[in-house]
């Protein structure tokens, strides 16, 4: 629908009826969009006989180097720095929660889950493409004999019961900005504990975590090709949907994590705190996402806007000054916690 003729429509309405009316038109936009996911799975995913799988990069029981193999994989885990062990735990149960996220993008306005095809069909691609990374690191922990698993169990499951709330509601557009987001932090965050990993030699860790950091930056790509594609049709609403999600700032997935005898959301900032100290991600890369979605979304160049949405427009643009200027001030956290996680 022409941009102009949209706006005139939509001022004539009434608050409750704006709001139905947003949500059909991103319906529409969706159902335009799904005509498209067949070319989705086919760029950005990869066929499930083609794709590694966890034991391609785990001992082999039948192996008679298997006992060596382990002992081995336990060595270089016991010599991991603590701040890093503990961000690759807690990425692990990040990755477990996966029901969640699931559950949460098979809600969204305009995904259809009893359908075969079009969006419930990508939702339950890429789902299948991420079940492969928790199973991975979960196994390697578990082989690596530092980890207290059950403390880790308790976490992933307290994890999923929590859910959690990243302020996107069902809205496809939010949730799209929110994917595009999550997805290159979850690729900073996998690739760089294998790049600290390889960098004390080893390497067998490293190599997972690059795959699965791999598989993050497509499953990113496709993400953010989705916005795109939005930007093109409703661009005024994109803005203000990508606005909206910067002003409430991106909250991680895990954000309401604890142990055992914790409230939820207890533990989430000891981890975090992990995660900086470890420079596995920072407040720097918050910034750096964000000035990189800018670029590759090319907000500054989008017109035809509504007056509201170019303020919009003009305050994502400023944005990344703003953060810069306090995260220079933050100091790195040098409170170090004890987590259940490892054992002592």
């Amino acid at each position: 629908m022409h941009e102009i003729l949209k706006f005139n429509i939509y001022l004539s309405l009434n608050k409750s009826k704006k709001i139905m009316y947003n949500k059909l038109v991103r319906i529409e936009v969706m159902r335009n969009l799904g005509k498209e996911v067949d070319d989705f799975i086919s760029s950005y995913l990869t066929p499930v006989e083609k794709i590694w799988q966890p034991t391609d990069f785990l001992p082999d029981p039948s192996a008679d180097s298997f006992k060596h193999d382990v002992e081995e994989l336990q060595t270089y885990a016991q010599e991991m720095g603590y701040d890093l062990f503990v961000t690759l735990i807690g990425d692990c149960i990040t990755e477990e929660a996966l029901p969640s996220y699931e559950s949460w993008i098979m809600g969204i306005d305009g995904v259809e889950q009893e359908n075969r095809s079009g969006w419930s069909q990508w939702v339950r691609s890429w789902t299948a493409e991420e079940n492969r990374h928790g199973d991975l690191l979960n196994k390697y922990l578990y082989l690596c004999g530092r980890v207290n698993m059950r403390e880790v169990e308790i976490t992933t499951q307290y994890l999923i019961q929590d859910g959690f709330d990243i302020g996107t509601s069902m809205d496809p557009y939010r949730n799209f900005v929110y994917t595009s987001f999550q997805e290159t932090a979850t690729n900073i965050s996998h690739r760089r504990v294998g790049s600290l990993a390889k960098q004390t030699g080893n390497t067998k860790l490293s190599r997972m975590c690059g795959v699965i950091a791999a598989d993050e930056a497509r499953h990113a790509k496709a993400y953010k090709q989705f916005v795109t594609r939005i930007f093109e049709l409703d661009p005024s609403e994109m803005m203000l949907a990508f606005e909206d999600m910067m002003r409430k700032k991106i909250v991680m997935p895990a954000h309401l994590m604890r142990e055992s005898g914790q409230k939820a959301g207890e533990l989430w900032g000891h981890f975090s705190d992990a995660a900086q100290r470890a420079m596995v991600y920072t407040g720097q890369d918050y910034i750096n996402i964000l000035s990189d979605l800018l670029v590759d979304w090319k907000i500054e160049h989008i017109s035809g806007l509504t007056e509201k949405a170019e303020k919009a427009q003009e305050y994502l643009m400023k944005l990344p000054g703003r953060l810069q200027r306090i995260t220079d001030r933050i100091a790195t956290p040098d409170l170090e916690y004890q987590f259940k996680w490892v054992k002592s």
